[in-house]
This record gives structure tokens, sequence and C-alpha cells, in this order.
């Protein structure tokens, strides 16, 4: 038996326990075991599980509006600490439990310990990023500064007030933070190790990074799943977790690819309040070849390699194009629009093109009504401009990032 096939077995006990009875109970559950022709009692072991079709994030989307808040998928009786909002918009339940997106695994492989005091510079407004790692650090003992994203000198000044050791949040922001610090006036920052994830870290920039901070490790993971892969310290791929399954599964047929082929990542998370099971992260993967120097049995995956679908993630957030159509309905002035996504200075940066609707329209207030109705509506920052015409057929989010 591979180790990947040892992997997948060691979750049958979990399949027989948690998820049999939860499709008894938990009615979005229940409707894909029926759709799959089976019964509750089917679910015995993972490869009962993966006789269900793939949860996808739109299908997730369509459940919750149907049946809000939650699309069917609580648990009757759970205890609910916190409710957030992802772009989709999913609402994501927090379960009363310790950890419950699962991050201590990988932040502990990182080297997060009781002794660090954590500066944490994801979002806490809404999107669950900032308390999952928030829960992960604490979990560990950890001091945990709420930093999120925003100022970067009142960011600076409580990195340096507080001595600061370790980081959490985007790859970028890192860099921009260490070079705002290069920019005031005082001790350069104290980090000794950090947690990247929500975007590519490519060699360049990890090289930049690592020579500012000792250790520099990536997690990967969604709103919706939590931890789903984390580097260890010989940085070969992402350590994928055991107390979720994680799959790559085919694009056509959502079969397990057991040969090391490329698939989309889908996850089961065996949680009894808000059980996830076979979901679609439309992220592309695959798992890498061989044993980790590290000496950890679990399986690898090589890293990020795609999206599927047409959602795109940008700064750490999805932009979907379903959203992108009924926030720019709100504007009439507006006759074509495209939001094209770059990268400078490892930096995502987001425009918005729009064609107005009428001779006349001044142009300087259809930019900053378009800024505003984005801003409010899809949470993203945006450049707007304002040009005479657009391609033909052009798609409305063009991205041209390169990751070098």
């Amino acid at each position: 038996m591979s180790s990947l096939e040892a992997y997948r077995a060691g979750f049958d006990e979990r399949v027989f326990d948690l998820l049999r009875p939860a499709a008894e109970t938990v009615p979005a559950l229940a409707a894909r075991v029926a759709q799959a022709g089976m019964v509750p009692d089917d679910l015995v072991d993972v490869a009962a599980v993966d006789r269900l079709a793939v949860l996808s994030k739109d299908d997730l989307i369509d459940l919750q509006a149907k049946d809000p808040p939650f699309g069917g998928g609580l648990a009757p009786g759970s205890r609910i600490r916190r409710i957030f909002q992802s772009p989709g918009p999913i609402y994501e339940p927090e379960p009363d439990v310790d950890d419950p997106w699962r991050a201590a695994s990988a932040l502990e492989a990182a080297g997060f310990g009781p002794c660090d005091t954590v500066l944490n510079c994801f979002g806490y407004h809404l999107t669950p990023a900032g308390v999952m790692f928030e829960e992960g650090a604490r979990a560990l003992g950890c001091r945990v500064v709420p930093a999120g994203v925003g100022n970067f000198d009142l960011a600076v000044r409580a990195a340096r007030d507080l001595g600061a050791t370790a980081y959490i949040g985007l790859p970028s922001y890192l860099k921009a933070l260490l070079e705002k610090a290069e920019d005031v006036d005082g001790p350069p920052l104290s980090f000794q190790r950090a947690m990247v994830t929500a975007e590519p870290l490519p060699p360049s920039l990890r090289t930049w990074l690592e020579e500012r901070v000792p250790v520099v490790r990536q997690m990967y993971g969604t709103a919706e799943s939590g931890n789903l892969g984390f580097e260890c310290e010989a940085a070969s791929g992402l350590h994928v977790p055991v107390d979720a399954l994680v799959e790559v599964c085919g694009l056509d047929d959502g079969v397990p690819r057991l040969d090391g082929g490329e698939g989309q990542v889908v996850v089961t998370v065996f949680s009894p309040h808000y059980p996830l099971v076979r979901f679609g992260t439309g992220d592309l993967s695959a798992f890498a070849p061989g044993e980790c120097p590290c000496g950890r049995p679990s399986p690898r995956l090589v890293g990020w390699l795609g999206r599927t679908g047409e959602a795109v993630k940008v700064r750490g957030m999805f932009l979907h194009p379903r959203q992108v159509t009924a926030v720019m309905a709100q504007v009439p002035s507006v006759a074509a629009y495209r939001f094209v996504i770059d990268r400078v200075e490892h930096r995502d940066v987001l425009r918005c093109e729009v064609v107005p609707a009428a001779e006349g329209i001044d142009h300087g207030h259809l930019a900053a009504e378009v800024h505003d109705t984005i801003r409010s509506g899809l949470r993203f920052d945006v450049e707007v401009q304002v040009v005479r015409a657009l391609e033909a057929g052009a798609n409305p989010i063009t991205d041209v990032r390169t990751w070098e």
C-alpha cells in the first residue's frame, strides 16, 4: 500500500463514525447521498464517500441562497461562535471549538510557539482569515496582535513596540511592511518566522523575504475548509493535514487521482457541527512523488497549479464573475466594463476599465461612482479608468499577472 493509499485508509473509521450518522441529520448531506443513489448506512469508508459528486463553490452559493444561511449543512444543535461572509457570498459558520480551522499544525511546523508575539495581518472584517490564524496561534500559546490589513505606520509601530517575533499574512503585505519599516526611523522589525498564504510565493519574493526573516513558510487553505497543506523545514511541497481528507480529483469525473496527476483539490472536513464533504476548492494541484526528507508520513501537494472555473483570487480574496455582474449593474452610467488584474512589485493591482453609457458624462464623477460601488459591493480597492471602448467580447475579468 502506497503512502497515499494509507493516508486515505486512515479516514475510513471517521467516515463510519461521523459521516454515516451525519447523513441522517444534516439535510444537505442527506440530499447528496440520495442523489448518489445511496443511503446513509452506505457511508462506511472513503471509497463510499468518493461516490458523492464534488460540491463546487458555486453549488454551495446556490444551496445557501435556497436555504439560508448555511444551505442545510449545519448539524442540529450545533453551537456557532461566529459567522463569516466570504465573496460569493458564502457564509462560513465557526463552530464553538478550539482551533476550528485546524491552523495550529501548520504554524507549529513553522516554529510558532508560546514565546512568540504574532503580528496577524489578515483581515478581521467579515472574512475568516484573521480569526482562523488567531485561533491556531492561540492554540499554541502565542500572543496575537490583531493588526489586520490597513495602516502600515501603525503596524510597524506595534511590531516594534511589542517586539513581535512572528508574522502571519500575505507575502506581498509582509514585503511592504518590511519596506515601510526600512523607510521609518527606528530599529528593523524582529520577525523570526512568518506564515504566508492566500497568494503565490514566487522564488524571487521568497528569496527577498528570507534575507530579512529567517523562517518563511507557506500554508494552503480555504475559508470554507481551513488548513489543507503546509510547508515543513524541507519546503518541498505542502503536507496535507491528518485531520482532513485532501484529495486531487479529475476535473471531468471527480475521481481521486492516485497516480500523481494534476486535478482539482477536493476536501472532506470531519466536523460533527458542519461536515463539509467532497468540497471542490477550485484549485489545481497534484501529489508530490516520494517521501519528504523531514520524515512526516503525510502526502504532499506540489503547490498551487492554477484555478478551475472563472473566479480569480486577488489579494487573497476571490473575485467572482457573478458578483462583478451584480455590482456593476448598479451603475447604469456604464455601458461596458472590464476588470484587469496585474502584479507590480509583488503586489496585486486591480483596475476597472469602464465605457460611459452616453456622451457628456463627467469622467471624474463616473470614476468616483464606480470606485465607491466596487469598494462597497466587492470590498476591493480599485483603480478606475474611463476608456472610449473595449474589445468586443472581452472577458469581464482579465488576469495578466506573471509569477516569477
